[in-house]
């Protein structure tokens, strides 16, 4: 069976709810990293811990939620191997996945209505990385960030 991660903050909350239903009627075991209500909270401590599994190589893949998404991607996109895709429609995920293979789904709850969410997700789960050209562009990002590494 296969898993992925979610997690949002409150502003992602019934969002995350409604897509962890959603996966879990199509046979997607969902592990929820929180948060586990609407009540305030900081969308940093939830984009880190599923990032650094997914950067750990404990899940392939993973969905975060905030408002914008784009607190999420800052975040995620900070851990090495870790490729956070903020996608507001079906051509981003699907590019996201073909061209630079995405292990993390990032979704703004204030752009994306649930039914586009679930049309997202979809594209984006089902959609296969092109390697490639593409490949060779994901080495550099690889070079890059062991580049980085090496200076601390």
């Amino acid at each position: 069976m296969k898993s992925i991660l979610i997690a949002s903050d409150h502003g992602g909350f019934n969002l995350k709810e409604d897509l962890k239903s959603y996966l879990s009627q199509k046979k997607i075991r969902v592990k929820d990293l929180g948060t586990y209500s609407l009540e305030s909270c900081d969308y940093p401590e939830f984009a880190y811990s599923l990032a650094k599994l997914i950067s750990d190589k404990k899940y392939k893949q993973g969905i975060l939620i905030c408002k914008s998404g784009i607190g999420n991607s800052i975040v995620a996109n900070r851990l090495p191997g870790v490729r956070a895709a903020l996608c507001y429609n079906v051509q981003a995920a699907e590019l996201s996945r073909l061209h630079n293979d995405s292990n993390i789904l990032v979704l703004g709850s204030s752009f994306v209505a649930p039914k586009k969410a679930k049309e997202i997700l979809d594209i984006w789960m089902k959609t296969e990385f092109e390697g490639g050209r593409h490949k060779r562009r994901l080495n550099k990002i690889k070079e890059i960030e062991k580049n980085i590494r090496s200076r601390k």
